[in-house]
């Protein structure tokens, strides 16, 4: 099957951690059989503008088209009018003219969609879409709620990837758990003296991004101070996914405090590499782990459990690559 995969999110040359879970869904897909082609479509934009949101960074020198991995990406730039959003399909409806999708699959809603239902309609092929978060999480809330829901129902199947997101009769299929063998590892123990060593808390995202609750963390790391630990917190930002597992792999545990998550996923591949996860009650968490309200003393508490006694968890199986691939062969054939 010959699949065009429109994202709004994907690694670009100067930022490879961007969208890695959409590169990722990409490798599944081909590892299926299919034939996979990217359709980037970003924004025209200043550099200057890029501070003003971290997942876009890197987007105003993408180049028109490059190569990531085994994939051959294509950048589309629209012009970006908050009320003319349509702008987007018709900048970036065009694809090689020699090359027809079998089905267009959509990651994230707002606004690559425009693009991927006008690029389905030109060559009457089913087109999927695919929610993260954001678009039913925020978008749901506020001015583009119409558009939105109306982009989700008219998309032939409508993929969540947590049940968290589950709307207008959806499908939940989760994004695989995507460690190299090298960096798994069984669960470790602490082994310094409570409340007199110095600990490593992995806070796995961009402290930029208010969604993520930086200083919560922050505030966690105060409240351990003054029990006598000496904190050091790392975080997260353009870093390629080996240099994320090591810093897994040298973090004594992972604090996720976020407000909104569909995931994470970051938990999952903190607990693959064998680094216990401390989380607030956020996305699928409370389905396969313990989790704790955002409470400074509480999540403290948590983080020198996990010290003192480690984390004996499960990851859920339908993040398994295999499961994940099972879920989309079906989805995929069943249009």
């Amino acid at each position: 099957m010959k699949i065009l995969l429109v994202t709004r999110l994907f690694p670009i040359p100067d930022n490879v951690a961007r969208g890695t879970f959409v590169s990722d869904h990409a490798e599944l897909l081909a590892s299926l059989g299919h034939e996979v082609q990217i359709l980037n479509v970003l924004p025209r934009m200043l550099r200057m503008n890029e501070a003003r949101r971290s997942t876009m960074e890197g987007v105003s020198k993408a180049p028109k088209s490059f190569k990531h991995g085994d994939f051959h990406v294509d950048v589309k730039r629209h012009w970006e009018f908050p009320e003319m959003t349509s702008i987007t399909a018709f900048s970036a409806s065009r694809i090689k003219s020699n090359w027809k999708p079998d089905v267009v699959i959509c990651h994230t809603l707002w606004p690559a969609a425009f693009a991927a239902k006008s690029i389905a309609k030109r060559y009457g092929v089913p087109w999927v879409a695919i929610v993260h978060g954001h678009d039913f999480d925020v978008a749901l809330q506020d001015h583009r709620s119409k558009r939105i829901e109306s982009l989700a129902l008219s998309a032939d199947k409508l993929v969540v990837v947590s049940n968290s997101l589950s709307r207008y009769d959806s499908i939940t299929i989760p994004c695989h758990v995507n460690v190299d063998e090298e960096w798994r590892k069984p669960m470790k123990k602490f082994k310094g003296l409570f409340r007199k060593s110095k600990i490593d808390i992995l806070f796995p995202a961009d402290p930029r991004r208010p969604e993520k609750n930086h200083l919560l963390a922050l505030r966690v790391g105060e409240e351990l101070e003054t029990r006598g630990w000496k904190v050091g917190i790392t975080n997260l930002r353009k870093q390629p996914r080996t240099m994320v597992w090591d810093r897994m792999l040298a973090a004594d545990v992972t604090l996720i405090t976020s407000n909104r998550e569909s995931g994470p996923l970051v938990a999952k591949e903190s607990i693959t590499c064998g680094c216990p996860v401390v989380a607030v009650d956020v996305g699928d968490m409370h389905e396969w782990m313990d989790v704790y309200s955002h409470d400074t003393n509480e999540l403290a508490d948590a983080i020198e459990d996990r010290l003192q006694n480690g984390q004996n968890v499960t990851l859920p199986q339908n993040c398994d690559f295999e499961q994940v691939g099972n879920q989309w062969t079906s989805l995929l054939e069943s249009l």
